[in-house]
This record gives structure tokens, sequence and C-alpha cells, in this order.
């Protein structure tokens, strides 16, 4: 198949839906400081809500569980989704407000972020139950760490498909038997550390530097070693890791002129499931999903940046 050929079968995403609001400083303030800023521009946020539209704008058939709030930022948040023809019957609106993330990025481009849940916070096990048949009709199913445990809990549960889970960020608490049913995890070079330190505990004592000295491609044997069905390690402009059976596969992104880094791996996970949900197997869905990651660098924003399935993606 191509990197553009839609499946019939369905994604779930169950995840977060917010509006973001990004300010330019000269530099952060300290703590009590008032400083001037710029920008004040809002966009379209979430992971969840990142990676519904970077697969739906493939061509995937897109169904996501979430929450927002009754307010304007309710419109703004749901405005790319409802463009890419993402199914948001199971969207619920709650008294809470819209999740919302204050972007503060300073003259070298570093961003200090706040995010409020709001109505992400209610996306717990009782809201995703009432979207059980979606979850289990669904060929694969996608979570990540921006709401409530016990919604990530229920959701893997109801998952009679492929599930990926995105743990990004890792939640507190979550029951490690999920983790090992991925298939795959995702994590980033930090995200996978944290896992493995909950999944095999390193020794402690004078000297012991427990997994801390593990390079990447060490740190996804060890997640397979603990019982992970299969793992995908981002690297960023570098790339990806990859397990094949009992390899572990690199996966090179292609070079660019990046613009605007924000979102690209929620556009990675977002092409992930689309190829995944059409069959391809696990090393040729992350192959696209790097070359989609690395089209969303190339302008600015999250979902705006996402390619459309006429697009042409870059080469390695």
């Amino acid at each position: 198949m191509s990197p553009t050929t839609p499946s019939d079968a369905v994604i779930a995403v169950v995840g977060s839906i917010n509006a973001d609001l990004f300010v330019r400083v000269e530099r952060h303030p300290k703590p009590g400081e008032t400083v001037l800023g710029t920008g004040g521009s809002m966009a379209q946020g979430g992971k969840g809500a990142n990676q519904a539209v970077a697969a739906a704008r493939l061509g995937a058939r897109v169904r996501l569980v979430g929450a927002v709030g009754e307010d304007a930022h309710a419109d703004l948040a749901l405005a790319l989704l409802k463009d890419a023809d993402v199914d948001l019957s199971t969207v619920a609106t709650t008294d809470a407000p819209t999740g919302l993330a204050i972007v503060e990025v300073d003259h070298a481009g570093e961003n200090s972020i706040v995010v409020v849940p709001g109505a992400n916070g209610a996306v717990d096990a009782a809201m995703v139950d009432a979207a059980a048949a979606v979850i289990r009709d669904a060929a694969v199913v996608v979570v990540q760490g921006e709401i409530p445990v016990d919604g990530i809990e229920r959701a893997a549960g109801l998952c009679t498909g492929r599930l990926i889970f995105n743990t990004a960020p890792v939640p507190e608490g979550i029951d490690l038997d999920i983790v090992r049913a991925a298939d795959p995890l995702v994590v980033n070079e930090h995200e996978g550390l944290q896992l493995l330190g909950q999944l095999d505990p390193p020794p402690t004592g004078p000297g012991e530097r427990g997994h801390r000295d593990l390079e990447a491609a060490q740190v996804v044997q060890r997640l397979r070693d603990s019982g992970v069905r299969s793992v995908v390690m981002t690297l960023g402009g570098a790339g990806a890791l990859v397990t094949e059976r009992d390899a572990i596969v690199p996966v090179l992104a292609p070079t660019i002129d990046a613009v605007d880094t924000t979102g690209a791996g929620d556009a990675f996970v977002g092409a992930l499931a689309m190829g995944l949900a059409r069959g391809d197997a696990l090393i040729d869905a992350a192959r696209v999903a790097a070359r989609v990651g690395a089209f969303a660098c190339r302008a600015a924003g999250a979902q705006p940046s996402y390619p459309w399935a006429a697009d042409t993606l870059p080469d390695v």
C-alpha cells in the first residue's frame, strides 16, 4: 500500500483536547516578576486531539473519546477535528472549562508550559465506559497520559483490537500490565527510562547508577525483556527505534529545515495508528510515521502543520 492508502478500519483515540495559548517573552519571569510579552495567539492542541487529526488527515476513519467545556475555547479546540472529519459523537461536554495549555516561549526558543486539564480531567473510567462500543469495535485504540489513570486503564481493558499506548506523560500509578499489553508502547528516551524503572527496578546501594547509563537501544531491549509486547522509541530528528521480532531496527527521519517541532511526536503516533489500522507491519508503519513527523516540523503549530493524504512526504 502507498503511504496515503486509507482503510475502512476504525481508530478510536481516547485522550485530551486543549486550546493552546502561545505567548513570546524575551526571558521567562522570575517569581513575583511581571514581564511584557507578544503573541497571545490561540491554537488547537491536546495529545488526543492532535493524534486524531494526524490520522484522519491521512485518510483514516477516526473516532475521538474525550471532553470539552461549555465555553468559547471548545469551538476552537474542535475546529480542525471537524475539518478532518473526525467522529466527535463520543466527545462529551462538561461543566469544567475546556483544557488549556499556556505556552511561554523565550528568545532562545525555550518553552515553559502550564497545562490546566479542565474537562480532560473528566475522561475517567465512567466516561470511557459510555463509549465502550466505540472502543470495542475499533481496530486500533490509542491512549496517552493526559487523562485520568482510570480512564486509560478502562480504555485498555475495553480494547479488543490493537492498543497503542503513548505514555506522554508517564501516568503515575498506571497498571503495569497495561504497559506490557501495549502493541506498541510508544515512548521517548526519558519516558522509556521512567517506565523501565517501574517494570524492572534497578538495584540500589552505594555506587549504583541504575538505568541511567543505558543507551536508547538497551532501554528498548530491557522494556521488551520486561514483557512489553512491542516498543517504538522516538528519537526526535534521529528517527526512532522499533522492535521487530527479536531485533531492534532503527528508523531514520528525513533531514529537513525544521520551523517548529510542536506536535511532531503526535503526528508520528497518529500516522503510526493509521498504518497499523490498514494492516501494515509495525516497522513499515513507523517508517511512514517518521516522514509524517518530519513533515509536521516544516510549519508552525501542531494540528495545522499535519499533512493531508494528497501531500508529498519528505524522503529519508
